[in-house]
């Protein structure tokens, strides 16, 4: 059976055979979205081909999410075999989108925060979940090794010393307090929900890698903004929210500074590999943003091991190429 008699077998068992599709732009992965209209009604299919791909952590997550009073899309039909799911519609009012329209960015990154914290009280929210080690954040981060570095004209020398402090400094992050990680917990993957009130308002889309994790990994994903800069005075607004509600956490910035730094060392490689493998270029215009933010990151005292195999291995300013 082809892709599109599977998909259009499914539509039709649900009712939803001969409604107007919208297909929404694509993203990194295997993934795609149609929206799907008929009358007054709308609802979103996910398209999530195997063996690329897996829908059924993505049900899981949103079940776990939803019981906790989160908002996560309801999942109104699946098919785990073809890889289909017939998803709740949350509209196109992405933060992303209104940011660029003007709106409050620091009511809503509270917001974001706010959602996110009432996530991570729940002390059960992650069993169940496989853990995302240190194994996988060093495995991670030597993509930096493999595509950064060549890319931008510097051999990638002493692994073994790169992993090595990587591990040294992600070390106490990980031995700290756990949770459920949803990985991409950005603006783009957050939508305003109107009628819905406190963090309930915050809708959560792309979650299917979540994983048992450090504290501050999606933290650190909110105000440290792979895609976009996000201003000073909400970065520490969100902070200070964090320093309040948890405050047997005395180590939050250690832990920002170590889990951001291996984030944008990975992302770094990530988007390079994006933009030269697989002919995705406008990837490129946000590696300025990511070697500032791993400065700021490699400052603090406690990243100094990964910071000295930087001084060692790798100009200051990365050696940055030149958007293509």
């Amino acid at each position: 059976m082809s892709r599109e008699t599977a998909i259009a077998a499914f539509l039709a068992d649900a009712g939803w055979g001969d409604a107007r599709r919208e297909p929404l732009p694509g993203d990194a992965s295997f993934r795609r979205y149609v929206r799907l209209q008929r009358r007054d009604e709308t609802v979103m299919l996910m398209d999530a081909p195997p063996p690329e791909e897996d829908v059924r952590p993505f049900m899981a997550v949103a079940a776990r999410l939803r019981r906790h009073g989160l908002s996560a899309p309801e999942v109104y039909r699946f098919d785990t075999e073809n890889g289909l799911l017939l998803l709740e519609d949350f509209g196109d009012d992405t933060f992303t989108r209104l940011l660029e329209r003007g709106e409050d960015e620091n009511g809503l990154y509270l917001l974001a925060a706010n959602a996110l914290m009432t996530l991570q009280r729940q002390p059960d929210v992650a069993d169940g979940f496989p853990t995302f080690g240190e194994d996988r954040f060093v495995a991670g981060a030597e993509l930096f090794l493999d595509w950064y570095l060549p890319a931008a004209g510097i051999q990638a020398r002493d692994r073994e010393g790169f992993c090595a402090a990587m591990r040294q400094v992600l070390a106490p992050a990980m031995a700290g307090p756990q949770t459920l990680m949803l990985r991409d917990f950005h603006v783009d993957n957050l939508v305003r929900l109107e009628g819905r009130k406190d963090e309930a308002a915050c809708g959560l889309l792309d979650f299917q890698d979540a994983a048992r994790g450090p504290f501050a990994y999606d933290l650190v994903s909110l105000v440290e903004d792979a895609r976009r800069d996000v201003s000073e005075g909400a970065r520490q607004r969100v902070l200070v929210l964090y320093r309040a509600v948890f405050n047997l956490y005395p180590d939050l910035e250690r832990d920002v500074a170590a889990l951001g730094a291996q984030r944008h060392i990975r992302v770094l490689g990530t988007f390079m590999r994006l933009a030269r493998r697989d002919g995705k270029p406008g990837y490129m215009r946000h590696l300025p943003r990511l070697r500032r933010m791993l400065e700021r990151n490699l400052a603090h005292p406690a990243l100094e091991p990964l910071a000295a195999w930087f001084r060692r291995n790798v100009a200051r300013d990365l050696r940055i190429p030149a958007a293509e």
